[in-house]
């Protein structure tokens, strides 16, 4: 008998386990490989892939080995497609470039990451000589398929620049055979109507804050003579018509928020849900707070701990799955991100939560003078004073500079999670990211220090629900996270399917 057809064992070292309790089932094991698989198993079940006793012709056996715990000779190639196609993103080079065309902003947020200067400031705004050799770069990039985000500040306060971006990289990208997609990331109050018609017109995804309701949202976003709130609404409510207007399907096409928690809303899980709802939103991205810019140094007060935090975020993520059960169509987009790297065989490559990040070899930012940088953190980071992630400028770098650069290949190995104590080890590995960014400006080292990294326990505890979802394998939920994961074809816009929900 040849060995391909002997008793097969588990793959050696390349399966991890996590003990789950369930309301419904009892306590089970999440059983997942390197692959991205996963089992649900009991004590008895696991004691026997442990030891290689998992007979063949049963249920067990038949499932274990369809999902690549248990291995034949001929399972080989399969399963090396399977890792191949999950870490696909670590071939198409640097697919984001994050463009910071002005530093100027007309708002004040109490958390504000970019290190905002005032209106007054124009020296902080990129130049068109400057912007087009940032564009230059950007078509160097390997990817046939590009985003180009425009950041601040707030970048219609260079209202000039973004439009010649949009012209002159449509261009250069039809001479190299690139698709380009572009996403503006803004307050929205220094919109108005010309402004929306060529955003529009150009297919320019636009993306928004919004932190609740108006004591909320205008409590952390202060507008100069108005209420951000007021002015961040109305227009949420004209960009969406305008995508109806322009024929576009409403559940596809809609302007993207995000919600930046503070401590004033721990206590408001509800509220900041049904105020998304109210304004029509079919996502919301519950954000924690960066360590970076304001919300480094001048927000203490509003401080919480990663488990202050993830309190916070299960109550919201339950309540959304209530509404979702009313006939409410609304998802969270940090649960659909480790939904899809657990139910889809694909990665969404969500640059801060993948193996490694996507520093400098998937992401790169340009700050309005022409710097470069590993991130946008990378850069806030920058803008507090502390240059270790910048890589250089565009006038002197080629793109292969940027990403061969010894501090891209630091971050690297910093964020590849098997060489991480802690991560290395735990069930979620092949769901999970770590920032190096995030870890120097909060534990000063690049390497996270798991056990009191807040990072990880926001991360671990979300995950721990979602399987807690999986195990109790209720089909009305089992169903609604299948359509969270669902990608849908967007043949007449284009659209960054990153986003912008860490920004």
């Amino acid at each position: 008998m040849s060995s391909a057809k002997r008793r097969i064992g588990p793959e050696r070292n390349l399966f991890r386990f996590r003990k789950i309790d369930s309301d419904k089932a009892g306590a089970r094991n999440v059983v997942t490989n390197d692959h991205g698989a996963f089992a649900i198993l009991d004590d008895d079940q696991l004691d026997l892939l442990v030891k290689g006793r998992v007979k063949r012709g049963t249920d067990l056996f038949k499932e274990l080995k369809e999902k690549g715990f248990l291995l034949d000779e001929e399972d080989i190639a399969r399963v090396a497609a399977d890792l191949d196609r999950r870490v696909g993103y670590l071939y198409r080079g640097p697919v984001l470039h994050i463009m910071v065309v002005t530093l100027r902003c007309n708002e004040v947020c109490r958390y504000c990451h970019a290190s905002r200067a005032s209106m007054k400031e124009t020296e902080t705004d990129m130049s068109i000589p400057t912007s087009e050799k940032v564009v230059d770069m950007i078509m160097r990039a390997p990817s046939d398929t590009l985003t180009i985000e425009f950041q601040g500040g707030e970048p219609l306060a260079n209202w000039e620049v973004v439009r010649h971006v949009v012209d002159y990289a449509m261009e250069e990208g039809r001479k190299a055979g690139k698709r380009i997609m572009f996403s503006l990331v803004s307050n929205l109050s220094m919109m108005d109507d010309e402004k929306l018609a060529w955003l529009i017109d150009h297919k320019v995804q636009i993306s928004t804050s919004l932190d609740g309701p108006k004591e909320l949202h205008d409590e952390n976003r202060k507008l100069a003579g108005g209420s951000a709130y007021e002015d961040c609404v109305k227009w949420m409510g004209r960009i969406n018509q305008a995508y109806l207007d322009a024929g576009l399907d409403p559940d596809l096409y809609h302007v993207e928020a995000l919600a930046t928690i503070t401590r004033k809303h721990l206590d408001h899980p509800k509220e900041l849900v049904d105020e998304y709802i109210a304004q029509g939103c079919r996502a919301i991205f519950l954000r924690p707070l960066n360590p970076f810019g304001f919300a480094k140094t001048k927000i203490s007060s509003n401080d919480y701990t990663g488990q202050e935090f993830l309190e916070f975020y299960v109550k919201a993520l339950e309540y959304i799955i209530e509404q979702n059960r009313k006939g409410v169509e609304i998802l969270e987009r940090l649960a659909a991100i480790f939904l899809t790297k657990v139910l889809t065989p694909d990665d969404p490559n969500y640059m801060d939560i993948r193996s490694p990040c996507g520093a400098g070899i998937g992401q790169i930012a340009y700050n309005y003078d022409g710097g470069i940088f590993t991130c946008d953190e990378g850069r806030m980071v920058f803008q507090m004073g502390d240059d270790l992630f910048k890589l250089g400028d565009v006038d002197s770098m080629e793109l292969r500079d940027v990403v061969t650069h010894d501090t891209v290949k630091s971050l690297a190995l910093a964020s590849t999670l098997d060489s991480i104590p802690g991560c290395a080890q735990c069930a979620y590995k092949p769901y999970c990211g770590t920032c190096p960014v995030y870890n120097y400006t909060e534990q000063g080292n690049i390497f996270p220090q798991n056990p009191t990294n807040d990072r990880c326990t926001i991360y671990m505890g979300v995950q721990d629900r979602l399987f807690q979802y999986l195990v109790d394998d209720d089909k009305e939920i089992i169903d609604l996270f299948h359509r969270w994961v669902e990608v849908k074809d967007r043949p007449e816009y284009m659209h960054d399917e990153r986003r912008s929900e860490d920004r």
